[in-house]
């Protein structure tokens, strides 16, 4: 596809300056001569700033048990068919156990909203964890919480917390969570992590319902104020389950070419190949660290759970034991041009 010059020159604007108009973020987002271009600015960047490394992060998926409704999600509250359950601290810590001896050096605990897990149980796991291994990194993606709470599991020995804020526009918010959630008192925990010192990570979906372009730029312009140390992103996929069943799934290229413009303004950022990115196409992941993506997840939770771990449907890599999972995302970031990393991999904030 032939690029016209003026694409050719907001991006080449876009990779000295880090920021354009909104006029001109638009432009990139809905063009789609600029995804391949996008690709090989963004590339140089993280090659510059990372070389070819890509971080492993071991994915244990805690709980399914969430008291939110959002309509997007398939473990929300509403969906009364889901087949809940919960890890016991002992099989979080045979997940910790498996990861370690594989060489993972990062740790990240996911799960719902899920209040059998007080702060009291997850501040003894987590510092469990950070007992017996002392030299990983500690990664939370629990939710919404008091600053209380996350300063008690920042005392306990987590370092990283991962919040997504979804959609920055207060309007669209209110179209895909329900009325009890807020946009205000999610930007509030995302700016209170970085207050305690975690190292914070935030993101967003792409072709949500009801999302424009203005959306995806006021995304932007969101994370330019928090200054993230990690931004998820990933295409919306509908779950059969929720009210959303019969919306259109995100498109592969706005979402490589939104990876891409995130590197290109961030270059510091750790960027995942999300697990949705190849669930959509199976070449997904490979093609968003072709797109300036530098790391990858691989789960590390129990075979039994992972299917029941069902935020869209037709995820990919549930039936793999650990190794199996980490052995092919291992052999694909190689066949993309890449190679995988086990040190704990934070930040690098040289290139501000």
């Amino acid at each position: 596809m032939t690029v016209k010059p003026e694409i050719t020159e907001l991006i080449e604007k876009l990779a000295v300056n880090r920021n354009l108009s909104d006029e001109e973020l638009s432009v990139l987002i809905e063009s789609e001569e600029a995804t391949e271009p996008l690709g090989t600015a963004a590339d140089k960047v993280r090659r510059r700033v990372y070389g070819d490394a890509v971080y492993l992060r071991g994915l244990i998926e805690m709980t399914n048990y969430c008291r939110n409704n959002c309509y997007y999600c398939g473990i929300r509250r509403g969906n009364t068919d889901a087949v809940r359950y919960r890890l016991t601290e002992e099989e979080i810590m045979e997940c910790c156990r498996e990861g370690y001896a594989l060489g993972f050096r990062t740790f990240v605990l996911q799960g719902g909203e899920d209040l059998y897990f007080t702060d009291e149980r997850m501040c003894k796991i987590v510092s469990d964890i950070r007992k017996t291994y002392p030299d990983v990194a500690i990664t939370l993606s629990l939710g919404e919480k008091s600053r209380e709470s996350y300063q008690k599991l920042f005392d306990a020995g987590a370092n990283r917390y991962l919040l997504r804020h979804e959609t920055a526009d207060n309007d669209h918010y209110h179209k895909i969570h329900p009325a009890e959630l807020s946009p205000e008192n999610r930007k509030r925990c995302l700016f209170d992590l970085k207050e305690i010192g975690y190292q914070v990570g935030s993101g967003f979906m792409v072709g949500s319902p009801f999302q424009t372009t203005a959306n995806l730029v006021a995304d932007l312009r969101f994370l330019q104020q928090l200054d993230p140390d990690m931004i998820g992103i990933g295409p919306f996929i509908p779950h059969e389950k929720t009210p959303f069943a019969d919306k259109k799934q995100g498109e592969l290229e706005l979402v490589l070419r939104m990876v891409s413009i995130l590197r290109l303004m961030f270059p510091h950022a750790l960027l995942p190949a999300t697990t949705a990115l190849g669930t959509i196409h199976p070449q997904g992941r490979e093609m968003g660290l072709k797109a300036g993506a530098n790391v990858v997840m691989p789960n590390l939770s129990p075979v039994s759970v992972r299917k029941l771990y069902d935020l869209y449907e037709n995820k990919i890599c549930t039936g793999e034991e650990s190794a199996q999972c980490r052995g092919c995302l291992e052999m694909r970031v190689t066949n993309a041009g890449y190679h995988i990393v086990t040190d704990i991999g934070n930040v690098k904030r040289s290139e501000k």
